[in-house]
């Protein structure tokens, strides 16, 4: 074979890896919003006060979010396929598991099974997608692409889940998470290559179980305060000890030997603002899809498949500035394309914010240039702030990245989205979400 065709076969190659681990990261991120649409539906079904539903919503977001970084450090130490297939396994049986539950409390249980494996799998996946593009240049483009499939997928999770809840059941939801995870495992050990382990790197054990704890807690008290007063020992308690362990987390890994999150990965100021571009974008665009849905069921008596359609525009323009995203990242720069995505998608939510909420605005005038804006924006700030963030780092600490990088898309659509709905009204909540974007993507254009 000649050097030009194994060259050609060696891109074929890569191209089915990225869509293999690609497709897996989207279903991961799709799975947190499969129940977004349906949860009133399955509130009837098992007769669930508020705030066992808040709970429901939150429970697969929870443990992914608490577990991921010690998920990275796994992936780090033990090797990216075989984290990747253990963060599969307990997926895919949980995901078989939830569709069968026949109360609130083995559902719970599926929920946070799931969110469990995906927090192996997430970082285990950006791992192998190091070992599969060493050169910097082509890691850089393959994660500029990367960053907006989060997105991507939680905005296929809130279109479809509507959809299949009216047509068949909410339990259907469950089948696209179970086929992607069971194809996964089967290609896995045919396409994805084996990723050496590194021994030499410690566990840091009571690292993980502080800030699992704590990220746990607090998040726990921030989502129930939509169901009680800030006042209550309800969320004083869990607020109040949540923070407690994590600070506890912060001076142990000053200390750790081998810390789980070293806190000089956390200082650089280009990292740090990355990723709260990613943060505040994953919660912008998870409030809007609650804010709406909830909105034109209610406000507008719009039916789940009309609700579904009408976010039809915002998959549209998400689809075509993620494709178009990489290019401009390689011709302006990962910097500029953040700071561009974030100021539009700023514009898209202060925009949703002064007419999409009113009932008798039409769709076409009140509510579609902000959801043709916030995607657009959305995609292009996730695809830039995901290169800046895991740009400079150290293939030994991919998992590490990519754990962070996926705290800080589940810290927006939790703590950041129960924060920030506390403000009073949803156009309250929406125009301060874009407040925060436009300041980021001003303090990111001036970091140098």
């Amino acid at each position: 074979m000649t050097a030009t065709a194994a060259a050609r076969v060696a891109t074929v190659r890569h191209r089915r890896v990225f869509v293999l681990l690609s497709s897996v990261q989207t279903t991961l991120i799709f799975t947190l919003a499969a129940l977004a649409v349906p949860l009133p539906r399955i509130g009837r079904e098992f007769g669930l006060e508020r705030a066992d539903l808040i709970l429901l919503s939150a429970a697969y977001g929870l443990t992914f979010g608490a577990l991921v970084l010690f998920g990275g450090r796994l992936a780090d130490r033990y090797g990216g396929r075989r984290a990747l297939t253990a963060g599969l396994v307990l997926f895919a049986t949980a995901s078989a598991a939830a569709p069968l539950a026949p109360g609130i409390g083995a559902l719970l249980a599926a929920r946070f099974a799931q969110g469990a494996g995906a927090a192996l799998a997430a970082p285990a996946a950006m791992a192998v997608l190091r070992a599969v593009f060493p050169s910097p240049t082509a890691y850089g483009r393959a994660m500029a692409t990367w960053g907006g499939l989060s997105v991507l997928g939680a905005t296929a999770g809130n279109l479809l889940s509507g959809v299949i809840s009216e047509l068949f059941s909410w339990r259907w939801s469950f089948a696209v998470p179970l086929v992607v995870a069971v194809a996964a495992l089967a290609l896995t050990p045919r396409l994805l290559p084996t990723t050496a382990p590194n021994r030499q790197r410690r566990l840091d054990v009571p690292g993980a179980l502080l800030a699992t704890g704590g990220i746990v807690l607090a998040s726990y008290g921030l989502v129930v305060t939509d169901a009680r007063p800030w006042s209550s020992a309800g969320v004083l308690v869990p607020l109040l000890g949540g923070a407690a362990l994590l600070a506890a987390f912060w001076f142990a890994e000053r200390l750790a030997r081998d810390p789980l999150l070293p806190p000089r990965f956390l200082l650089d100021r280009r990292r740090a603002l990355a990723l709260t571009a990613i943060a505040l974008s994953a919660c912008g665009t998870a409030m809007t899809f609650v804010v709406l849905s909830l909105h034109l069921q209610q406000g507008r008596d719009w039916s789940q498949t009309q609700t579904s359609a009408a976010f039809v525009p915002f998959a549209v323009a998400l689809i075509a500035s993620g494709r178009a995203a990489g290019p401009l990242i390689g011709r302006y720069g990962a910097r500029a394309v953040t700071s561009a995505g974030l100021g539009t998608g700023a514009a898209g939510l202060v925009l949703l914010a002064s007419t999409g909420l009113d009932a008798h605005t039409w769709y076409a005038y009140g509510l579609l240039p902000g959801l043709v804006l916030l995607p657009a924006g959305a995609a292009a700030s996730f695809a830039g702030a995901a290169v800046l963030a895991t740009e400079g780092v150290p293939r030994e600490r991919t998992g590490l990245a990519g754990g962070v990088l996926n705290t800080a898309m589940e810290v927006g659509p939790t703590v950041l989205f129960a924060v920030l709905l506390t403000l009073g009204s949803d156009a309250s909540s929406l125009a301060a979400t874009g407040a925060a974007l436009a300041v980021v993507a001003l303090l990111n254009h001036r970091t140098t």
